[in-house]
């Protein structure tokens, strides 16, 4: 069995082409992908070549976590059932070829455990699951942000959840006006613009490794900064003004299986929209093009590759 998938050879030298997939066993499913997302964090740090190293990595690779598709074959163990459609966190199931996250091919094989079933409305906004279920990992059982650090996509959701958890609206800051629009319920400012030292919970999710020293200056006494995006570079902070403060300094992980089933309840009844958070669409034989507007053009908040033409 084979399939056609995004192979990223090397920095920034990404193409489409034919690998060999594993083949599935009693528990597995195999899913055949209609949509993929492009993750404008660490697979932009993957394509750039400015990914940290951790166990697995090295090319070539087959990105990609945020896959939507149907179920063509379920194992007797898979716990799952043909035709349904559902999202998929990534695969490795390409043999000598790594899958880094594995997610963005038009077949995939993986186990029926980890394959999540979303309902049939969602369509390609399915593929922002994993997403939402960060930003919602992000505040579990931490105060809900007064503050936001980037009007992206995951700025964007964490500001929805807050106000979905029935917290005071958020601020966001966003130093790109062209992407402080689309925000209901809460705003979004120019951080030249704020002038307020009092923040108790301020979550950045920009991924620039140099803004401690700024953010820990808006602290309130005994505020928290959560980091909740992906930063390639060390973070270093001046000790006086944390210690004046007695600040907080939380790290976000990824998602955990509980996040995902309460995002996925959560936009099932209606609660939390992603609408307008899918700005652009390509056919996955343009992934090339697509995976470079999606790191270089600051309109895109979201790209999704659709698999259909592919075969």
């Amino acid at each position: 069995m084979e399939t056609i998938a995004v192979l990223l050879q090397e920095p920034e030298h990404l193409l489409l082409s034919r690998l060999e997939l594993t083949p599935p066993g009693a528990a597995d499913v195999v899913v055949d992908v209609e949509w993929s997302g492009i993750s404008t964090g660490t697979e932009r740090l993957l394509w750039s070549g400015r990914m940290p190293m951790f166990p697995g990595m090295g090319y070539p690779l087959v990105p990609g976590y945020e896959s939507v598709g149907r179920i063509a074959f379920a194992g007797p163990e898979s716990g799952r059932e043909i035709g349904q459609r559902v999202f998929v966190p990534g695969a490795r199931c390409f043999g000598p070829v790594r899958g880094l996250f594995g997610g963005a091919a038009r077949r995939l094989v993986t186990a029926g455990a980890k394959v999540v079933p979303v309902a049939e409305s969602l369509r390609e906004q399915g593929v922002l699951l994993a997403l939402a279920a960060t930003a919602y990992h992000a505040a579990a059982g931490a105060a809900q942000p007064d503050l936001i650090i980037g009007h992206g996509v995951l700025g964007r959701l964490l500001a929805r959840l807050a106000l979905v958890a029935g917290a005071p609206p958020p601020t966001v800051w966003e130093t790109n006006a062209g992407r402080r629009d689309g925000a209901t319920g809460y705003r979004v400012i120019d951080p030249a613009e704020d002038a307020r030292r009092d923040y108790r919970a301020i979550y950045d999710v920009s991924g620039d490794s140099g803004l401690l020293d700024t953010l820990i200056g808006r602290l309130a006494p005994g505020g928290e900064i959560t980091l909740a995006g992906f930063y390639a570079a060390p973070l270093t902070f001046a000790f006086p003004p944390a210690f004046l403060r007695e600040a907080r300094i939380r790290v976000a992980a990824e998602w955990r299986e509980p996040d995902i089933a309460a995002v996925n309840a959560l936009m099932a009844d209606g609660r939390l929209s992603l609408d307008g958070l899918i700005t652009h669409q390509a056919a996955a034989p343009e992934a090339p093009a697509a995976y470079r507007t999606a790191f270089t053009d600051a309109a895109c908040l979201k790209m999704v590759l659709d698999w259909s033409s592919c075969s």
